[in-house]
C-alpha cells in the first residue's frame, strides 16, 4: 500500500521508468513495423519502411495509458500518470478492450483442440447480492481451459425472464424455482473441484470489485480484459498490447 502523502513521489518515479521505456521503445524504431526511423523538423518521427510519421508526445502518452492499463489502474489514475485528461484516458481503455476481443478469439481458435474443462458461470454485481430479485441481471457466461488459459463465451441475458417472473408478486416461488432450474441446466465438464476455471472465477469476481454499474452492453469488454489478463502475467501484457496496437514488428 502507497501512504497517501507519498503518491507524488511515486507518481514521479512512475513516470521516469516509464519514459526511460519509451525511449528505448520508441526513439530509434518504428512502432508499427520495428524498421529504423528519423525525425522530422516538426518534431516527429518517421518509419523509414512504412512512411508513417508520428508525434512523440502522443505516443508517450498512449504508451503511459498501455502501461497502466496492463498494471490494472484505474483511468482515472491514469489520466492522472499520463498528464491528460480523464476523457481521454477512458476513451484509450475502452479502446485496448475492443483490440483484445479478436485476439483473445484468434488464441482459443489456434488450441480449441486443447480444451479440457468446461463450466457455466453466474456473475452479479456486488452491490446487488443481498437481494435475490437481482438474480435476473446476472451474467450467465462460459469458460473453457485451454492448455492452462481460459476463453470465455457470453450467454444470453437472463432479463428477458424477468417479467414473466415477477409480474405477479411471487418473487420467492419463482426465485427458488428459477434457482433450481440454473442448476439443473448447467452445461459443464469438469474432472476437479479445484481447477483453472475455478480460479478464473475467483479472480474475476475480485477484478469487478473496482467497476461500478457496468452497462450490460460493456460488460464483455471487461469480461475479456480479465481473461487477458488472467491468461498473461503482467510482463508479457503490454508487450502483446504493444503489438495489437503498432503491429507484429514492434
Amino acid at each position: 500500500m502507497i501512504i497517501h502523502f507519498l503518491l507524488p513521489l511515486y507518481a514521479r518515479r512512475v513516470n521516469c521508468a516509464l519514459k526511460k521505456e519509451f525511449v528505448i521503445y520508441f526513439s530509434d524504431q518504428s512502432p508499427c513495423c520495428g524498421a529504423p526511423v528519423y525525425r522530422l523538423k516538426d518534431g516527429r518521427i518517421r518509419c523509414s519502411r512504412c512512411r508513417r510519421r508520428y508525434g512523440l508526445k502522443r505516443l508517450e502518452r498512449e504508451y503511459r495509458l498501455m502501461q497502466c492499463f496492463c498494471d490494472d489502474l484505474s483511468a482515472r489514475r491514469a489520466a492522472q500518470s499520463a498528464q491528460t485528461t480523464y476523457a481521454t484516458a477512458k476513451k484509450s481503455y475502452d479502446r485496448f478492450r475492443r483490440l483484445l476481443l479478436p485476439y483473445l478469439e484468434h488464441c482459443y481458435t489456434a488450441h480449441r483442440d486443447e480444451v479440457v474443462e468446461y463450466d457455466e458461470y453466474l456473475y452479479l454485481d456486488h452491490s446487488k447480492r443481498r437481494d435475490k430479485r437481482h438474480i435476473f441481471d446476472a451474467h450467465n457466461f462460459l469458460t473453457f481451459d485451454y492448455g492452462g488459459k481460459v476463453y470465455t463465451i457470453l450467454m444470453p441475458p437472463l432479463g428477458r425472464y424477468k417479467h414473466a417472473f415477477l409480474h405477479d408478486g411471487l418473487e420467492d416461488v419463482y426465485y427458488e424455482a428459477f434457482s433450481r432450474f440454473l442448476k439443473i441446466h448447467r452445461i459443464a465438464r469438469l474432472r476437479s473441484l479445484e481447477n483453472t476455471i475455478v480460479r478464473f472465477w475467483r479472480y474475476f469476481d475480485e477484478f469487478m470489485k473496482k467497476y461500478k454499474g457496468i452497462e450490460a452492453d460493456n460488460f464483455i469488454y471487461y469480461l475479456k480484459e480479465a481473461e487477458f489478463k488472467f491468461n498473461h502475467p503482467n510482463p508479457e501484457r503490454a508487450e502483446v498490447l504493444r503489438r495489437l496496437l503498432y503491429g507484429s514488428g514492434a
